[in-house]
Order: C-alpha cells, then structure tokens, then sequence
C-alpha cells in the first residue's frame, strides 16, 4: 500500500540563519545578537557543540581567552549561556540539502528533515562538514538498517523483548545503554555494551550510572569486535561473530545492533551551492567574511583566506566581522557607532543585564 506523502513543514522566514552549532556557529548567534538580529540555528548533530561535544568534550583546551583550561563541554557550556538572552531557535539533527537565492536578495533554504526556510541572511559555521555516523564496515550489515541496524537509539518501547548490542565506548554509546536500560518494564530483555577495549571513556556521572547497573545486571559489558553476523533462513540478523582481545572467537545472539562509532565530517551539499572555493573551503572576503554570494558568510574551519588559521579564537574574530558587515546590509544607512557591552545601555538592554549607575527605567525601549 502506497502511503501518502507527509505534509510538507511550514515556511521559516528568518533575519539569520546560522548553519553549524560549533562553538564559532554558537558564538556567531552571540555576535548577531549584540546587533539586535535574532537567528535561527541548524545543526546535524542532535545537540549543539560541533567537534568539542562529538570529538573531545573532555579534553582540556587551553587557548580560549581568559579560561586558563576549559574542556569542550564546558566551553560550549559557557557559549550556551552567553547566547541564552537571545533566544536562538534551533534545528537540530538536519542538514541543509538545498541552497538558492531569490532575486530579491533573500535566500530559501530547505533541510533533510523537509523544513523550509526563506532568510535574509545566511552564515555557515559548518566547521570541516557535517557530522555523519561512521559506518560499520562488515559485509552485508548494512541490509538490515533502520530494521535491526541503528546509527542512534531508538526509543525502548521499540525494543521491548529483544537482545539488544550496543557497538562503542563513548559518551553516546553509554547513554544509549544506560537510556535503555534505565527504561521501565518495556525495556530490551538484555543490553550488551561491545566495545573493542576494556576501558570506556565518557562523561564521569554517565560512566558511574553506566557501572552501577552493570553491578546489578541491568547491563552487561563485552570486550570485542565484530568480524561477521550471522542470519537466518529468511534473512533475518540473529548474532554477530566477536573477536575478543585474546584472539579467540565467539557468537553473540542478537535482535537489534545499535552502532555508535563516532562521525566523521563531510562537507557534503555546501559544494554544490554556487559559492566560490579554495582547496575544498570556501572563499571569503576576510574583511567582511562574505562568500562570493552577497548576503551569504562563512566563518570557522570551513573557510580560506590568506593567513587562515583553524583556531577557535579565530573562528570568533570571524563571527564577529560577519556580524557587523551582515547588519550594515540588513539594516542600512549611516554608519553605527561602534558600542561596548562595558558601558553600552542599547547592549545591556539586549543582554538583559542593568546598566552601572542606571536603573532599568532609564534604559531606552
């Protein structure tokens, strides 16, 4: 039976469309904020934070201004709360598939979960690409996704009654054990984390939630990785051959096989938009930070320039002249003083904080 087709999403129609939720994407809203421009936020990953929450959110990270060391996740944290008076809206868990301009300057955009946007502006922060799961590279598996093949976590109720592996050690592996497990009656008969070391990485409270039910049987933990899986007659997944660390092989029964390998970047549709590249990054103007289409910027790792450097605190530099050059071609006419969130009532006003030696009736509205 055919089914009919979903209703497509309504329209977004936006100031500033920011795509990317890495720390420079994060700190582009803040900039476009202190501009009185509200933005709207896409990412593929399912939370913001780009590489410093998928690639290394414990790691400490030592060039930030002013923070001594900071991990990821508290840099992203900390950029969180900074942009919090603005409001963002986020959609996260998509990317863009489609990029093209209208003649009357503005831009439609639409997203792999089928969202629509029209947007004044457009600032891609997309880092090195988007994040995509990596693969399990195992002959023949990959018949069985989005059936007994998952590159996330599905909800419990969903797995009632089955043996369920997890495939990973890091922070998204154990929650995804621990979300299963956690569950109430409905959760899987048996959940086996499978990583291929002994030792798991993760957030230090996911890891003691992680332990304590292992303690209690709730969850099992296995050391291996698996070579080959096995099917029935009518071709259904029913166990995995394992290799342990000792060499030796064995079957591990299965009903769903979760996979959680990390992401790798892929720079993906952005190619294919109409803007100018240099060494597979895109071109800018580094003054403005605006790509070889008016009314588009790029900012972060996934542009060049002479003198580019991959840091974050450059990323920053970027946001921020991007911001300034967006809101000259949003709002047009003389030339705006240049204000300081030090003494600046107009910035306070917008951050929501009071003014040093005023009361909040003495600010403008």
């Amino acid at each position: 039976m055919v089914q009919p087709a979903a209703e497509p999403l309504s329209r977004v129609e936006c100031e500033a469309l920011v795509i990317g939720a890495g720390p420079v994407g994060l700190f582009q809203v803040f900039q476009l904020g202190l501009q009185g421009i509200r933005a709207q936020v896409i990412d593929a990953l399912p939370v913001a934070g780009g590489q410093c929450i998928e690639l290394y959110p414990d790691k400490p990270i030592y060039d930030i201004p002013a923070l001594q060391v900071c991990t990821g996740r508290e840099l992203v944290a900390r950029l969180l709360a900074q942009i919090a008076p603005f409001v963002p809206t986020w959609h996260l868990g998509q990317t863009v598939t489609g990029l093209a301009p209208r003649d009357d300057g503005r831009f439609d955009l639409e997203t792999s979960a089928g969202q629509r946007f029209t947007s004044r502006s457009v600032f891609i922060a997309g880092g090195v690409g988007a994040f995509q799961p990596r693969a399990l590279k195992v002959d023949g598996v990959e018949r069985h996704l989005g059936s007994q093949l998952f590159y996330n976590s599905p909800a419990a109720s969903a797995l009632t009654d089955r043996s369920v592996v997890v495939l990973g050690g890091d922070d998204a592996a154990l929650a995804a054990a621990v979300q299963l497990a956690e569950a109430s009656s409905d959760r899987p008969a048996r959940i086996t984390l499978l990583h291929r070391r002994g030792v798991l990485e993760a957030e230090a409270g996911l890891l003691a939630r992680f332990e304590s039910l292992a303690s209690r049987g709730a969850v099992h933990f296995e050391v291996g990785q698996i070579l080959s899986i096995e099917n029935d007659a009518g071709q259904r997944l029913v166990a995995a051959q394992v290799i342990g660390d000792d060499n030796t092989t064995r079957r591990l029964p299965l009903d769903t096989l979760l996979v959680f390998l990390g992401l790798s970047p892929k720079l993906g549709p952005i190619t294919q938009w109409g803007l100018a590249m240099a060494r597979r990054q895109l071109a800018v103007d580094a003054a403005h930070f605006e790509t070889s289409t008016p009314g588009i910027y790029a900012v972060g790792d996934v542009v060049s320039y002479p003198g580019k450097k991959k840091l974050i605190l450059c990323g920053f530099h970027e946001a921020t002249l991007a911001a300034f050059a967006a809101a000259a071609r949003l709002m047009p006419g003389p030339p705006q003083p240049l204000l300081y969130t030090t003494t600046s009532p107009r910035l306070h006003q917008l951050l929501g904080v009071a003014t040093p030696g005023r009361s909040d009736s003495a600010l403008p509205r």
